[in-house]
């Protein structure tokens, strides 16, 4: 049996393998419904949901081609496309708009259309943060308003996005359900066992589910190419953020030593102007233009 490589008892959730394998297989849609329900804090309650089609053409050739992570509806016709995504994108939002719009337009049936659309859910569960790093908020729900009234201008379309770093509960503050699926999600590879907080039976489906050890031989050399390509691509952007660093302390040393000299010449013109000599033979010893050596 494959083991290389792998040494924690529970999947990494942020592993392609390990979030479709979770949320997106058909025996295991009880965990996505939890989830969700969860996620909408009991606004609604979704009894069943259907996977649909994730690969999608658009409608003309030269449409671009989308593929979801999960992409399915609920008992009531609203459709949710979750995504997982590892690292921040330059056009992240862009993308999420993208996706939504295959969403919105599928719904069209042929023939006669009085244009009514049911509810669509994109929601983003993120291993990084695109807010301000002095923001700590974990969660936050988008939908279109009016900016001058602040009113609530449609409801039928929803963005969530799940900040997870900033998500830092401790087992002991989990209250709610969604607190308690943040906390699996975000900890999963990282328990040997399921936590005691976590006692509903829908999260020891989740632990039955994850363990990896409970893999056949395709699922764990499937794993294994799904976690070796999660590492490879952190220490990508761990090693690009290191070097993104280096060169800007380089660029902040070089400044530093640039302003140190301008600030030096700056002082020996100053004390040139005060020994009497012409303004135009301390711009010239000193290299600072007319106007500088007036201000000094």
């Amino acid at each position: 049996m494959c083991t290389e490589g792998i040494i924690d008892r529970y999947v990494n959730f942020y592993t392609d393998f390990a979030f479709k394998k979770l949320f997106g297989t058909e025996m295991n849609k009880d965990l996505l419904i939890s989830f969700l329900n969860a996620l909408l804090h009991g606004r609604e309650e979704i009894q069943d949901i259907t996977y649909l089609n994730t690969e999608h053409l658009g409608t003309q050739e030269y449409d671009r081609r989308a593929v979801f992570d999960v992409y399915c509806k609920n008992n009531q016709g609203e459709i949710f496309v979750v995504e997982m995504q590892k690292g921040e994108q330059q056009f992240f939002k862009d993308r999420s708009i993208y996706y939504s719009s295959f969403a919105i337009r599928e719904q069209a049936p042929k023939g006669v259309w009085n244009y009514e659309l049911k509810g669509v859910y994109t929601i983003g569960i993120l291993n990084f943060c695109f807010t301000d790093s002095r923001n700590k908020e974990y969660y936050h729900e988008v939908k279109l308003m009016d900016t001058r009234t602040k009113e609530l201008f449609y409801d039928k379309l929803t963005f969530i996005y799940l900040e997870m770093p900033n998500f830092i509960k401790q087992e002991d503050e989990l209250e709610t359900m969604f607190d308690k699926w943040m906390y699996a999600i975000r900890h999963l590879g990282a328990l040997e066992k399921r936590p005691a907080i976590l006692r509903e039976k829908i999260f020891q489906r989740l632990f039955d589910v994850a363990e990896i050890a409970k893999f056949d031989r395709k699922e764990r050399y499937e794993y294994e190419d799904s976690l070796k390509a999660y590492r490879d691509w952190f220490s990508v952007m761990e090693t690009a953020e290191i070097r993104g660093l280096e060169r800007g302390m380089e660029r902040g040393l070089q400044q530093g030593i640039e302003q140190g000299r301008y600030l030096q010449l700056i002082e020996t013109a100053r004390k040139m102007k005060e020994l009497g000599m012409d303004h135009d033979l301390i711009g010239r010893t000193t290299g600072l233009s007319h106007a500088e050596v007036i201000k000094c």
